[in-house]
């Protein structure tokens, strides 16, 4: 499988982001991608970077249903160019809670579900508790036609029990819509923590991060993939737009370190008694 991750920056106007997104998606598929992934809020300013108190209102008037006008446009792009994809938006759901989601469409546009961010930050720069509600629909893998693919929204990378749900699933990959800022972390722990996941849970990931200066914020960009050995494949540039290739073989989570010991001497029994 070859996958794209489009390494963008958001304006302000919502439509020209929206027009970046399906020719991001056009290039991918020139560059023979199976799969295009996108960071998070893809096609919005990052407005957690302010309280709900500044922002809550004027964010609650863009967020939209799946489907929608914004998800079906991506849908019907996925389509138009055979290509599976893994967008990120603000949805407001039938229920009129809002959620920071993933719509997973396979290459032939169809909906495969929705990926909503579990995990919810609340700390300087990242206002998110004030802005969506915890995801409720479990950590999905879904089988696309690229292979078996898992979504783990951002603040959700941080949790080994999110990661270790979608290697029990059965993905192949997962990919991680980003809203990562300028060193935000210490360092080597961008990359480490990921690296870490892929190893322990023998499959890739591809992070796909903002770029770009904000009001409050400024998004790094060096998205990345790594392969189930916890191996960088591919990196992109630093503050800068970028379209990230990176070839993955599929095979190789099957024989990976941890399919091969780390899984098969697992004790799960005992964990669920330490963990109450």
């Amino acid at each position: 499988m070859r996958i794209a991750l489009s390494q963008r920056a958001a304006g302000t106007d919502r439509t020209a982001n929206l027009e970046a997104a399906c020719e991001s998606m056009r290039a991918a598929r020139r560059a023979g991608a199976d799969l295009v992934a996108f960071p998070e809020l893809a096609c919005e300013r990052f407005f957690p970077q302010f309280p709900a108190s500044e922002r809550g209102e004027a964010a609650a008037r863009i967020a939209e249903a799946i489907p929608g006008p914004m998800a079906d446009r991506i849908g019907a792009m996925a389509r138009e160019l055979s290509i599976v994809t893994v967008f990120n938006m603000y949805e407001r759901a039938g229920d009129g809670h809002c959620y920071d989601s993933s719509p997973v469409f396979d290459a032939d546009g169809s909906l495969l579900g929705i990926t909503r961010m579990v995990h919810v930050a609340e700390f300087p720069g990242f206002h998110e508790q004030g802005y969506y509600r915890p995801g409720d629909h479990g950590a999905p893998v879904y089988a696309t036609r690229a292979g078996r693919i898992g979504v783990a929204i951002c603040y959700d990378r941080h949790y080994p029990e999110y990661m270790r749900a979608l290697g029990a699933a059965g993905a192949e990959c997962v990919v991680i819509p980003q809203a990562g800022a300028l060193d935000e972390w210490p360092d080597g722990l961008f990359e480490a923590e990921v690296r870490t996941a892929a190893f322990q849970n023998g499959y890739y990931i591809g992070l796909c991060n903002r770029v770009g200066e904000e009001e409050r914020l400024t998004f790094a960009g060096e998205s990345f993939a790594v392969d189930p050995e916890g191996q960088v494949v591919a990196r992109g540039k630093r503050l800068e737009e970028d379209l990230i290739i990176a070839e993955l073989d599929l095979s190789r989570c099957g024989a990976s370190t941890a399919r091969r010991l780390f899984w098969r001497d697992r004790r799960p029994a005992l964990y669920r008694e330490w963990l109450k």
